[in-house]
């Protein structure tokens, strides 16, 4: 009877994490979201009904700094711009450019992981220098690509997203970004639940051990975890890194990567797909070789 009881309690508390460290988290991540979700797409909105002939001639003739802008805002420590991005530029409000440059910033929980893990705070300042700055180029680097092979962002097109989710547009632009903010927070919510149980029966020790002490292989296996759509993949690199089960390179190799819910959105959001592929490809390169570089440059 004891044994019993034992048993039950154990599993109990087994039941009682698996609440917390899955259902609740991820509850709480897309909650997080919600907010950045509803204004982006009530500004799109506005764009849309409002404001459109300006708005595009206002893109057009600030868009070739867009890199920069999303470079910068990319390090705000934060999850909901990627995904934020990823809605503009489906709409075509922003460059590729300038979508990869946010996607390669954005950190996630990289700040206060670190902090938190008693790295010296110059090391973690140039961590996010390094990443931004990378950002910065590599997004200016694809829209120069894209502009000699006459592949610009085109034109502004933000009403394609109310065709593909049928959100009945005229019934204002609250109702709109309402509409399309529940679409997506269920996608993102049904997708970082599946997530985080895959990390709660993996476990991090058993993710650590198949990236430590393997130069290259582990930079790409962590620039394919970093695209995890989820938080959580940067939550667990960098706790990772602060545990000494890999180098700094190959956290990098996986926040450059990682863009958060941005690139789950992307696919959600955006019908060109062969696009979508070409992005994450640029960013699995990115993260291999900045994160190299970044080996050589933080050790």
């Amino acid at each position: 009877m004891f044994l019993l009881h034992t048993h039950t309690h154990s599993e109990a508390e087994g039941f009682v994490s698996f609440l917390e460290e899955v259902m609740l988290h991820g509850l709480i991540e897309t909650l997080k979201l919600v907010p950045f979700l509803f204004l982006t797409y009530l500004l799109m909105e506005f764009i849309e009904h409002r404001a459109a002939d300006k708005a595009e001639r206002f893109m057009k003739r600030a868009g070739v700094f867009g890199p920069a802008i999303g470079g910068l805002l990319g390090a705000v420590p934060q999850c909901g711009f990627s995904a934020a991005a990823a809605n503009l530029y489906t709409g075509r409000v922003i460059s590729a450019g300038t979508l990869i440059a946010v996607f390669l910033s954005t950190s996630d929980e990289m700040l206060p992981i670190l902090i938190g893990g008693r790295v010296p705070a110059i090391t973690v300042l140039l961590l996010v220098l390094y990443k931004a700055g990378v950002a910065i180029a590599v997004g200016f680097a694809v829209d120069l690509v894209l502009r000699l092979t006459h592949r610009g962002k085109g034109e502004i097109n933000i009403d394609e997203l109310c065709e593909r989710d049928d959100c009945h547009c005229e019934r204002g632009i609250f109702y709109s970004a309402i509409h399309h903010t529940l679409t997506i927070s269920l996608f993102i919510l049904i997708v970082t639940l599946g997530i985080n149980a895959l990390v709660f029966f993996l476990g991090e020790e058993t993710i650590g051990a198949v990236m430590y002490d393997k130069p290259v292989i582990s930079h790409l296996i962590a620039a394919v975890v970093g695209l995890v759509p989820n938080c959580a993949a940067s939550v667990l690199l960098v706790t990772l890194y602060s545990e000494g089960m890999i180098t700094v390179g190959t956290m990098l190799a996986g926040l450059f990567s990682g863009a958060g819910v941005g690139t789950l959105v992307l696919f959600k959001v955006n019908r060109h797909y062969k696009a979508n592929l070409l992005i994450l490809l640029v960013l699995i390169l990115s993260g291999v070789a900045f994160g190299l570089l970044g080996e050589v440059i933080f050790t």
